[in-house]
């Protein structure tokens, strides 16, 4: 096992343990998960915590596209950067960040894209990027959508604070990649589709964690 991996490990066993004691994460849909091979995996986006839940979701080693200003304070860029995060430029087009995106998939990891971009808040999943859909187009891996419950209240945006708070992992069926005819790259048109595919199921998965976050709070 490589210093970095290894790393990697430790560095999610303490994530995860302290996601466990202070979120109490309950993950419907597991099952959903690809076991092997790359995918995207795309969250709703309310609270910095949910690089962590992720990482409660996910038992492989995956990798975070993170906005760059998270590596502006030292010691949490080390650990962005020790769970296998990269920093992406946001309003650019980061060719750099794409590029990274589709080595991780080709070198076989799960990659995390929060398709919403930067952390929303409320009950509407607000209008997606394609970057998560372009990247399934471009290696032909599925799309693992998931809605997070709870994460908003444990940590809300502009909050330095996190609180103690019941979470739910609510994990859906797989989307495949958009389809392309032999030898040609799928259309804007399929990879816009599939976003709006992807934008009303996060909005359904989304709905179903929070009220399940609200049942068992």
């Amino acid at each position: 096992m490589s210093a970095g991996l290894l790393f990697y490990k430790l560095v999610r066993a303490v994530v995860v343990g302290l996601s466990r004691l202070l979120w109490r994460p309950s993950i419907i849909g597991r099952e959903h998960i690809p076991e092997s091979g790359p995918f995207v995996l795309a969250p709703v986006h309310r609270s910095n915590i949910d690089f962590a839940l992720a990482a409660v979701l996910v038992k492989r080693r995956i990798r975070y596209m993170g906005k760059d200003s998270l590596w502006r304070i030292g010691w949490i860029g080390k650990i962005f950067s020790a769970l296998g995060a990269f920093p992406v430029h946001r309003g650019s087009a980061d060719r750099e960040a794409l590029r990274r995106c589709i080595e991780v998939i080709n070198g076989g990891e799960p990659l995390v894209i929060f398709p919403e971009g930067t952390r929303q808040s409320g009950d509407t999943v607000q209008p997606l990027f394609e970057g998560a859909a372009y990247i399934a187009a471009r290696t032909g891996v599925p799309i693992v959508p998931v809605g997070i419950g709870g994460s908003e209240q444990a940590m809300p945006k502009g909050s330095k604070f996190v609180h103690p708070v019941k979470t739910v992992l609510v994990v859906g069926p797989v989307i495949p990649a958009p389809s392309a005819t032999e030898g040609a790259r799928p259309s804007r048109r399929a990879i816009h589709d599939t976003t709006e595919r992807l934008h009303v199921e996060l909005q359904r998965l989304f709905d179903d964690a929070q009220a399940r976050t609200w049942s068992r709070s």
